[in-house]
Order: structure tokens, then sequence, then C-alpha cells
């Protein structure tokens, strides 16, 4: 949900090796997808708020349970932890409360696909808020080649019609919180020295703590509870925000960020697959051609400019009888590695993204 955080590990933790990278990736990849259906059945039998607690509770109980394990500490320091706080607000508790809303009147389909604009918001918001992240041809044409296939899938051409236009702005807002959440951290919580664990283990906690407030004020408690319902809430926690984090600390570990990310790809397309087949959601053929057009897009804003090559120096060859220069001690300050990509939990999304945050991943 990715996503800003120290590099992981030099090596995956033993656990993660058992199973083969490609392995996880594809249970990451399902993960995330069904996430999308784990929210609609959640809220046919709990309010999205309700729905958006429970998913952080869970997620918070793996996460922690992860900690005792591996003996890891939380952050110090009052600036992290109110850093955390933003953090956890624009990358869980409010993106995951629209998508909760937001699939109160769409498919998950739907909500699956606009979790895939992640990327392009966050070039969008980049150019602004990182001068560093300059602009290039391809990838000012992914924004826009991205964005027309948003307008596909919407089917503007005709009117919108057929589409909830109130739960597709939750769900798009959803994914621009993610993006401004994912440049804040990069911003903000870069270099402090805690794991990726403990960052992101704090800062699922603090959403955690951010509905238990908002929850009550919003909601009441339900009469009954339904087993389906519940089920799949807590299988969004303690899979889609927990397990799904850990496999993917794994991944990036084990193969970098760059292949990693790559599975934000995949998303939409697991997603559409699980909305039509488990739930009989409908779809049109804007959607899938849509959705095609939308990842082709922010594919094209992940790229780079290759960087020129530096001319080879002559080397210098000094005479016979000279001197040899005494040896300078390097004197050159350490720089913080760049942050790395997530998922709407979730969703990595290259451009820097820190993998510490939720797909969110993503939803």
């Amino acid at each position: 949900m990715s996503p800003a955080a120290p590099l992981p590990p030099a090596s995956p933790p033993a656990a993660s090796r058992l199973l083969d990278w490609r392995v996880r990736f594809g249970v990451l990849a399902l993960i995330w997808g069904f996430s999308f259906v784990f929210i609609k059945v959640g809220t046919e039998g709990f309010a999205p708020f309700q729905v958006t607690f429970g998913r952080l509770l869970f997620g918070t109980a793996v996460l922690a349970v992860a900690l005792v394990v591996r003996r890891d500490r939380l952050p110090r320091g009052a600036r992290v932890w109110g850093h955390l706080t933003v953090a956890a607000f624009l990358l869980n508790a409010l993106p995951f409360s629209l998508f909760a809303y937001a699939e109160l009147t769409i498919p998950s389909t739907l909500a699956g696909i606009c979790n895939a604009t992640t990327p392009l918001w966050g070039m969008l918001l980049s150019l602004v808020a990182l001068s560093e992240d300059r602009p290039t041809r391809v990838r000012a044409a992914g924004l826009g080649i991205g964005f027309v296939g948003v307008l596909t899938v919407l089917g503007a051409w005709q009117g919108f019609s057929g589409v909830d236009v109130t739960g597709t702005a939750l769900a798009l807002l959803a994914s621009l919180s993610y993006a401004v959440g994912w440049i804040y951290v990069r911003r903000t919580l870069s270099g402090t020295g805690a794991s990726n664990l403990s960052l992101a283990g704090s800062q699922v906690g603090l959403a955690t703590l951010q509905l238990a407030v908002v929850t009550p004020l919003f909601t009441s408690v339900p009469t009954s509870v339904e087993v389906l319902p519940l089920l799949a809430v807590i299988a969004l926690g303690a899979l889609g925000t927990g397990y799904a984090m850990l496999l993917q600390y794994g991944v990036v570990a084990e193969v970098g960020p760059t292949t990693a990310a790559m599975v934000t790809y995949f998303i939409p397309v697991i997603a559409t697959v699980a909305g039509v087949a488990l739930l009989d959601e409908q779809l049109a053929w804007n959607t899938p051609v849509g959705a095609i057009v939308v990842l082709a897009g922010a594919a094209l804003t992940q790229t780079r400019r290759t960087p020129r090559r530096a001319a080879t120096p002559t080397p210098f060859t000094p005479p016979a009888n000279s001197t040899p220069p005494h040896p300078v001690a390097a004197n050159t300050p350490a720089t913080h590695s760049s942050p790395l990509p997530p998922v709407a939990g979730s969703a990595p999304a290259g451009n820097g993204t820190p993998t510490h945050s939720v797909a969110g991943v993503r939803s």
C-alpha cells in the first residue's frame, strides 16, 4: 500500500527463503488483488469505518507478532512518531476508508482499476514536490496515456452512464492519498535508523488508533455479526495488511525494489478476475481495455532517463623518479539511500515510493 525508510536487510529473512521469490511474488499479487473482494464482502455486514478498523486491527496484530519474533524495536523520537502519525493517516486510515465507502456503490473490479492510477498521481505530484524527479517525454506521455485509460474505464464518451460518480471519485481520491503519503514519507522519514518492519508496524498501529477514535463517532455496534463478512475483514487485515507486507519485504530484499514494484501491474488484473468470478460483477468491454491503457501509462511513468556514460579518463603515468602522491582520506559524507518503492495497500508504485507503506499496495 509502496510507499522513506532505510534499505531492507542485505538478505531476506530465513523463513522467506524457504519459497522461491516468484512464488511469494505471485502470492503477494493474489492477496492484494483479492483485497478488493474482501472489502466488498466486508461492507455487506459492517459499516465502512468498521471494515477499515478491523482491517487495521488484524494487520497490526500480525506485524506486532513479527516484531516480537524478530526482536525488533520501535522507532525513537517524537519527530519520527509525528511524521508516522501523518503517514498513517495518508497511507492507511484515509485511503482504506475511502475504498470501503467507494465499494458501497461501485464494483470491486472498478475499485481495483482505480487503485492502479496511484503511479499516475505519484508522477504528477512528484513534478511539484520533488525537485530531483524531473519529467521526460516518455513519462509525460505515460501520464497522458494513463488518464486516457481512466476515461476509457469510466466510459466518458457515454457521459459516464452506468458509473457511480461519487464512488468512483472516492476510489480515485484513495489512490491520490497513497501518492501524497508516499511523497510525504519520502521527504520526512528517510534515514531514521529504524527498520522497515518497525516503521510499518508503528504506522499501521497508529492508523488503528485513529480509526478507534473515529469509528464509534460515525457507526454503531452491529446487532448481529455474519460469518462471511467477518472472515473477509479478518483476511483483509491479517493477509492483505499484515502478511502481505512481510512477503513484500522478503521479495524486495531478494530481488530489489524495481522487480518487486511490478506487482502493481498484476493487482487490477487479479481484482477484475476475482470480482467477475466470485461476485458475478458485470464487465463491459471498456473496463478491461481501459485498464490495459492505465497500466501501460503507469509503466511509462516509471521509466528513468539512462544516465550518459562518462568519458573514460586517460590514465596518468607519473615520471619514473616522481614521488607518489600522498593518499587522500575519503571525506564524502554518507548519504541516505533513496526510499524504496510500495504497493495500494499497498501497492508499490516505483517512482521512489517506500516499501514500508501498505498497499496498497494495494488497496
